[in-house]
């Protein structure tokens, strides 16, 4: 009896120092995150994860910025929150105003998250080209939601200049004017690129990742370049379609804009304000085809577990051929942007993948994913 109560007494401890051992990270880490007062400060301080198969391949640390754990699932509730405290302190609204945006999704529904927590309306005009995964989404969340024709920033009809419009007509109503905003950009410099700094506690060579509005790109490499005395290298990553890619590559001569692509919120026909003040900190360019993105999407699913959107596909593909280009060694951080869920019907349908000529790029054995007819 006695000996069977010793060992009871020692599986027991020996399963509390296993436990112990096991969740010791997790403790620390919620040690440090402690309690956040609301939603808004639930904001940021996303994990960085190793892509493994992507990082043994290169030779180098290829790390995944995981900003789909955002409350709003995606980076840009991190603009969404700094467009409305910049707002608040320049006194442009008022307790129960209208926040109104133009949008292509996922910087509406981080703003339909921060303005229920804050309690302002918000109104949102986004091009008619957005899954309506995201347009459902906005509406359930209390947004007020016009999706319009999509036409070039220089048409009137732009969605931009919509919802500017229909802020000046309300009273006690703000545009946050995402693109030419630069509190976007500042939300970067004070906390995305602060936390990557952080989290690889100043060992990153490189960073990458597509741009829309261009405050992620702009605001983490204008933190990261500072800090390491211009070490870190900053790299575009341009779907087709875009104007980007051959503004860097050719010195600053805007080309011709043409084609699309399946990604959505990337992308651009110009150079915003956001982007203008750090554009010469980038240090070179990737255009990266709808081709590779796709063959990503599928990649990271099966390799990695993790079920991104296209955008989030793209900046692997970039931080990847960034890691080939520099070399063993090296450690490159990118942003995954969102995760899937918003565009599953069509990323793993086989007849939308057929009509974008896409469904080639899928390699046999990870056909199985296409589950979607």
């Amino acid at each position: 009896m006695f000996r069977q109560g010793i060992r009871q007494f020692g599986t027991t401890a020996l399963r509390a120092a296993a436990a112990e051992g096991a969740t010791s990270y997790g403790v620390r880490v919620s040690q440090a995150q402690g309690v956040v007062n609301g939603l808004t400060e639930a904001i940021g301080n996303t994990p960085l994860i190793r892509l493994k198969k992507l990082s043994e391949q290169t030779g180098c640390n290829v790390l995944g910025k995981a900003e789909f754990q955002n409350p709003g699932g995606s980076v840009k509730d991190r603009a969404a929150l700094f467009v409305v405290k910049d707002a608040e302190e320049k006194g442009l609204i008022r307790p129960g105003g209208t926040v109104v945006e133009g949008t292509a999704g996922n910087t509406g529904i981080g703003l339909a998250h921060v303005c229920r927590s804050k309690g302002y309306k918000l109104v949102i005009y986004m091009p008619n080209t957005q899954s309506q995964g995201k347009i459902d989404l906005l509406r359930l969340l209390g947004a007020e939601v016009y999706p319009v024709p999509a036409v070039p920033f220089d048409n009137p009809q732009n969605y931009n200049h919509q919802a500017r419009r229909h802020a000046e007509a309300l009273e006690n109503a703000v545009w946050t004017n995402q693109f030419d905003n630069v509190a976007n950009r500042q939300a970067h410099v004070e906390t995305t690129g602060p936390e990557i700094w952080a989290q690889t506690a100043g060992k990153i060579d490189a960073f990458t990742c597509a741009t829309g509005t261009g405050g992620t790109l702009a605001g983490t490499t204008r933190y990261l370049k500072t800090v390491s005395d211009g070490r870190v290298k900053s790299i575009l990553a341009d779907p087709p379609g875009s104007v980007l890619h051959s503004y860097i590559e050719t010195c600053g001569k805007l080309m011709e804009r043409s084609g699309g692509s399946i990604t959505e919120g990337i992308g651009q026909g110009r150079v915003t304000d956001n982007l203008r003040p750090d554009i010469d900190l980038v240090d070179w360019s990737l255009s990266v085809s709808d081709e590779k993105t796709i063959e990503m999407v599928y990649r990271c699913l099966d390799e990695e577990g993790l079920y991104l959107g296209a955008s989030s596909a793209l900046n692997v593909v970039a931080a990847k051929e960034v890691a080939e280009k520099m070399g063993k060694g090296h450690t490159v951080v990118t942003m995954l942007c969102d995760g899937a869920y918003r565009y599953a019907d069509r990323l793993f349908s086989n007849s939308w993948l057929q009509s974008k000529n896409l469904r080639s790029s899928i390699p046999k054995h990870l056909e199985k994913y296409v589950v979607l007819p």
